[in-house]
């Protein structure tokens, strides 16, 4: 299952935001610096209205969502990359993850400490970016280093690293992260061997406080700190930044859903910003659902985006793979405005796919195979 490591500076709400995405309190949220030190690692459902509708509309006994995986990291200080703080541990949790959510103060609270003494979000941000940066630096030159010997002697890949090294170098240097840098695609196949930090997917969270909500989700703009984090995000990483709650979403985590439903309601929101947060990391780990459903169950199966019929075949049964037939597929949009599989053929919109039909978010399937 993938990974999305929450990272950020001490005290911004990151292990808040982990209880709150994974609906639990195994992270100790204090209000002082690292109270984290160990990663918490909790699996959160991708909240999919879908499911519900399909139940009913097939009679299922049970829903069974799509899930990723978040965890929460110690946080990060300023010299985090020449050993400060937990900085070797927190740089070695954040490159075992497949993608970065950032968690960006940008709320004013003299209650909450704030490790630097003031709530700057861009301040905040740049800090963990250049320790990033710093701490891939040092893993290329090392690793430059190593290869320069076998380069000499002629040997191909060495001399291909080494290239790529010297152009990565110059942009790292100048501020920006590797996951920017203009490369083929034959580069960016090296450029994964390498591991960088700072070339992982990265989405912003910005945490605003319990009465800014309703505002700072109507209008992003509106509110001044989640505006530059918005602009920061889109100008250097070509990210998206979602605004987010993470104090009010914990203090939900123990009420049913109606009763969380009454006290978003009560605030004059629908949601604290955690469950788009959710669905836009699935996004951004390269990850898509596709739906089956029948009276027994209906359910939402995770692949990467790309994936062909016989691939999303497998993740169900190996032998759903090996034995592949064909796909009747009707995507659940066609499905549900039509409102039954008769009408959804009778339309044309039910057909059967072959081997090489690449697979599209909200597809509902049944397969055939034989094995």
């Amino acid at each position: 299952m993938l990974q999305a490591g929450i990272v950020g500076l001490p005290n911004v709400g990151k292990s808040t935001l982990f209880n709150a995405v994974t609906r639990s309190r195994k992270a100790e949220a204090a209000n002082y610096p690292f109270c984290t030190i160990d990663p918490n690692i909790g699996v959160v459902v991708v909240p999919d209205d879908r499911l519900d509708v399909l139940s009913k509309l097939s009679g299922s006994q049970k829903l069974i969502p799509a899930a990723i995986e978040f965890v929460d990291i110690a946080g990060l200080v300023e010299g985090a990359s020449a050993g400060a703080g937990l900085g070797n541990k927190f740089l070695a949790n954040i490159r075992e993850v497949d993608a970065i959510v950032q968690v960006v103060r940008c709320f004013e609270n003299d209650d909450i400490i704030h490790e630097l003494g003031s709530v700057n979000p861009l301040r905040d941000i740049e800090i963990i970016n250049s320790e990033l940066i710093l701490a891939d630096m040092a893993t290329l030159e090392k690793r430059r280093s190593s290869r320069e010997k076998k380069a000499k002697l002629g040997d191909a890949e060495s001399k291909r690293e080494i290239e790529l090294i010297d152009k990565l170098m110059p942009h790292l240097d100048e501020g920006n992260p590797a996951l920017t840098m203009t490369l083929s695609d034959d580069e960016k196949k090296t450029l994964r061997e390498f591991f960088l930090l700072s070339s992982k997917r990265t989405i912003f969270a910005c945490n605003v406080s319990e009465d800014e909500l309703s505002g700072a989700l109507s209008d992003p703009d509106g509110h001044a700190m989640v505006k530059q984090v918005r602009d920061y995000a889109a100008a250097t990483f070509g990210a998206e930044a979602v605004v987010i709650s993470a104090r009010i979403e914990e203090e939900m985590i123990d009420l049913s859903p109606e009763d969380a439903a009454e006290f978003l309601g009560e605030m004059g929101v629908t949601d604290s910003g955690v469950s788009a947060l959710i669905r836009a990391v699935y996004h951004l780990l390269g990850l898509r659902t596709y739906l089956t459903t029948g009276e027994k169950e209906t359910r939402a199966w995770t692949i990467t985006e790309g994936t062909k019929a016989p691939g999303a075949a497998g993740v169900i049964h190996g032998d759903f793979e090996r034995g592949f037939i064909a796909a009747e597929i009707v995507h659940y949009d066609d499905l549900t405005s039509l409102g039954s599989y008769a009408k959804a053929r009778e339309a044309g919109k039910l057909r059967i796919e072959g081997k090489e039909y690449v697979m599209k978010d909200g597809d509902v399937v049944e397969f055939r195979f034989n094995v």
